[in-house]
């Protein structure tokens, strides 16, 4: 039945009719509009007439424009009801056997291959078979049914069948009658401009993944007492984007762990990030979608394309295992090979796992890239230009290495968008910022340093995460990463996210994470931010959840860090954890009791605050806050401490270090230089934030080089010097690195000369035969005749003097050698007399251990 053997009466037919659906109106049934007529009715009645001319001759209410509305409605319904929304992608591509209607009602059913593609922008498609699979062919595959790998035998060297459209909205099939084996295959596709280009589909090819694969985020990967063989260790070699061969096509692997999502599609800027080309398919049993898509490179950007199960809009989130990613504020992630760059830091690794021991010295520089020094330029401050991690590595690890540091300590180098946040509110946390360069650039940063001698520590950020659309944040509709109840999830202080480790997939994300820097960049340690926020339920929330006991500790966070402390020192010898906690938690560091949290290292931030509230005090107040200096020995050995003086400290109006310090000039670098040396003397490892060294004058700003200009002043550089002798010292003395936890390496001399503000006390090495003696005036008067217990008799010589002219100082202090006398004091039957300089530390040692190491020069010089 034509609409063209019935020409329509243009005298009742309107220019156009609508149909219109009204819920007041005919219980809101469609009707067109210009007859009033019901479409269904209008439909019913167009199925029994024999012609349009039969029916508009029966209803002159009707049009041939009505009638071709009905049609379009009822067609539009049908296409409604048949939407590809909810279709799985294996229905819309690859091989698929069927089932033909019998060509006779005597014969059978015949068996047949349908090939499907979804091309929603194509206007023709042609299916290639080939004998043999070509370089750009894929072989196809039944995905509801076991296969055979071997590919059916034909005699064509090459068969064309043109593919039929199933679908309006762009889903192509060919079938072939009595096949039943896969075969090699590949598409030619023509789109609306008439171009014709060839595609390697890839739903032509097996599921990439199986569970086996993922057992970490099965119930299986809930066992975390054997970390060895932890499942966590290989997930990040299976999730994310890989550079692989599959079948014989180079292409990329994307999976992405969603078990909530209705859809997800992958899209890039090789598919116009158009999510109905390339939608992923599930991983049963693991809430994993996978796809294998051939061609793909390295450096491609791309997307995943969420349909959260609400049936919400579509979001396109940032892939949680990307490699790299876009500079901000883009948001993509990009492709990325990890195995095309070649390390040469073997030597350094074979090592590390005696030169990085709690009986080594460790010293560390801290240091945001982003601001250490910058490439000097007039839209510097407009366009936030930084040097590229090679750039960068070519002025920092000299300097660090001259300065005499052991160790580089970088905030975080994870992806992160917002520059305000110093890296700590993470989105991309397997990749590197690109704000620097590219992934590799940063390896080479890594390698150069071990080159150099120098380990590489990282700041590492599983406490929570930011809110942004393309990050972690509710990532397949529903809370994945963090948990459900706001009173558990909600991080107040920073407006962030805190993970739920809790859930055993969050917490294998995170181990997987950290494998990850330790494996694919070699990094040394990882300092843990935040450690306190994930191990109080009731930190910085004045609304929270007790735990199964009712208390506040957090269980699950507790097992999450022994379990990544436990794998990590299993697998990866040598490599240091450092916690940054800074509460009285008992047991956060040693790997040896079972109660313990298996860190190797805490940060003592009540060391920290309680030096750095003394030495703020004007000298005369000192006396009545002495404790503040000898409390840390209380409880100095009851964890494996590094003494920071970090970032936090030198920002917010907190004021630079040399600030802090009261006093005039003189005086402010004569306390800086006294609490450094304190602070080398005092058991613990060591760490320095960027500028500390030289005195940086103003607080830390992320948006501005440090001001090296200072070094032209000679009290800058001198400090400098002074930093740099401190460091030989401590790198080169037993006494000084060898026991930092324990009194054999420890002993008062005198801790209670509140009066005079003057401080003394004995290092120790581990076998005895090495011992310093460190005394402080941490008043601006010399003590002359000071009278000083010392352990053995002989005679005694400054080691160093932070009030030597060399050093920026007035030059007071023992110029020779310091005889012992038979006087019994501070518990020593030998003691030596002294001039104490003001405001300065001094290190004594026997004459013949003064041999491995020269004073500095202490010409008396006016302040």
């Amino acid at each position: 039945m034509s609409p063209e053997k019935s020409p329509p009466d243009k005298d009742r037919t309107p220019a156009q009719e609508r149909v219109v659906v009204d819920p007041s109106v005919k219980l809101g049934q469609p009707v067109l509009q210009s007859s009033g007529r019901l479409v269904g009715e209008v439909l019913e009645r167009l199925a029994e007439a024999t012609s349009f001319d039969e029916l508009l001759k029966a209803d002159p209410a009707l049009s041939l424009a009505g009638l071709k509305a009905a049609l379009k409605c009822a067609a539009e319904t049908v296409r409604e009801r048949n939407s590809l929304d909810h279709v799985s992608p294996e229905q819309l591509h690859g091989a698929h056997p069927v089932t033909l209607p019998p060509a006779t009602p005597e014969a059978e059913r015949q068996p047949a291959l349908a090939v499907r593609t979804f091309q929603p922008d194509a206007t023709e498609v042609t299916l290639i078979r080939h004998s043999e699979p070509p370089a750009e062919g894929c072989r196809a595959w039944f995905p509801a049914a076991a296969q055979d790998d071997s590919p059916a035998p034909i005699a064509e060297a090459s068969l064309e069948v043109p593919m039929e459209r199933i679908h309006p909205d762009g889903v192509f099939e060919a079938v072939f009658p009595g096949e039943t084996q896969p075969f090699p295959y590949t598409l030619s596709v023509t789109d609306s401009t008439g171009h014709a280009h060839t595609d390697a589909t890839p739903y032509g090819l097996p599921p990439s993944l199986a569970a086996d694969d993922l057992a970490a985020l099965a119930p299986a990967g809930k066992n975390a007492d054997a970390p060895a063989t932890d499942p966590a260790a290989q997930l990040y070699r299976h999730l994310g984007a890989h550079l692989c061969s599959q079948h014989g096509l180079d292409g990329v692997r994307f999976a992405v762990w969603a078990p909530h999502a209705r859809q997800i599609s992958v899209v890039g800027d090789f598919n116009g990030w158009d999510g109905r080309v390339h939608p992923m398919r599930r991983v049963a049993g693991t809430g994993v979608w996978e796809l294998f898509v051939p061609g793909l490179d390295d450096g491609q950007l791309y997307k995943y394309r969420i349909v959260p199960q609400d049936g919400g809009p579509a979001i396109d989130k940032a892939d949680p295992f990307a490699f790299a990613t876009q500079r901000r504020p883009d948001t993509a992630s990009v492709v990325h090979d990890p195995s095309r760059f070649r390390w040469h830091d073997a030597a350094w690794l074979k090592d590390r796992r005696t030169h990085q021991t709690l009986q080594r010295p460790l010293a560390v520089y801290e240091v945001h890239l982003g601001s250490w020094r910058r490439p000097s330029s007039p839209e510097n401050a407009k366009d936030h230009v930084w040097y590229t991690y090679r750039e960068i590595a070519d002025q920092l690890v000299p300097y660090v290495r001259e300065m005499g540091y052991t160790h580089l300590e970088l905030l975080p180098v994870s992806e992160h968008p917002f520059d305000g946040s110093w890296g700590y509110q993470v989105t991309g946390f397997f990749a590197p910022t690109a704000r620097f360069g590219t992934p590799d650039d940063f390896r080479h940063l890594v390698d150069a340093a071990h080159r150099a001698g120098l380990g590489v520590i990282v700041d590492w950020v599983p406490a929570h995460f930011p809110k942004d659309a393309h990050g972690l944040a509710r990532f397949d509709g529903s809370c994945l990463y963090e948990h459900p109840d706001p009173r558990r999830s909600e991080n107040y202080e920073w407006g962030t996210l805190a993970f739920n480790t809790e859930r055993p997939e969050v917490a294998a994300f995170l181990c997987a994470n950290a494998l990850f820097w330790v494996e694919q960049y070699h990094i040394d340690g990882l300092r843990v931010d935040a450690v306190s926020s994930m191990l109080y339920l009731d930190y910085s929330r004045q609304h929270w959840l007790p735990n199964e006991h009712g208390g506040r500790e957090n269980l699950h966070a507790m097992a999450f860090f022994r379990r990544i402390n436990r794998l990590l020192h299993q697998t990866h010898p040598g490599v240091l954890m450092i916690a940054e906690e800074s509460t009285a938690w008992p047991k956060v560091t040693g790997r040896d009791a079972a109660d313990s949290l298996g860190f190797d290292l805490k940060w003592n931030m009540g060391w920290m605050h309680d030096t750095l509230g003394y030495m703020q005090r004007d000298p005369v107040h000192r006396r009545f806050h002495h404790k503040n200096l000898t409390f840390s020995m209380v409880y100095a050995f009851t964890e494996n401490f590094i003494l920071p003086f970090s970032h936090d400290e030198v920002v917010h109006g907190k004021r630079s270090m040399l600030s802090k310090m009261p006093g005039d000039e003189w005086q402010r670098f004569a306390n800086l230089r006294a609490l450094y040396g304190y602070m080398y003397a005092h058991p613990g490892k060591k760490l320095h934030f960027m500028g500390d060294e030289f005195g940086a004058l103003r607080e830390w700003d992320e948006n501005t080089e440090l001001d090296w200009s200072l070094l032209k002043r000679r009290r800058h550089s001198a400090l400098q010097s002074y930093v740099r002798e401190l460091n030989r010292l401590y790198t080169t003395l037993p006494a000084l690195h060898e026991v930092d936890v324990g009194w054999q390496g420890f002993q008062w001399l005198d801790c209670d000369d509140a009066d005079r503000s003057t401080l003394s006390f004995i290092r120790r090495s581990a076998d005895g035969q090495h011992e310093l003696i460190f005394v402080a005036n941490l008043t601006p008067v010399p003590r002359e005749k000071f009278r000083l217990g010392v352990p053995q008799a002989g005679h005694y010589r400054e080691l160093l003097n932070s009030d030597a002219t060399a050093f920026g100082g007035s030059g007071t202090g023992a110029s020779g050698l310091l005889a012992t006398q038979p006087h019994a004091l501070h518990g020593q039957a030998q003691s030596i007399e002294l001039t104490l300089p003001p405001l300065a530390s001094v290190y004594l040692v026997r004459e013949a251990e003064a041999q491995t190491a020269s004073p500095a020069r202490r010409t008396r010089r006016k302040r």
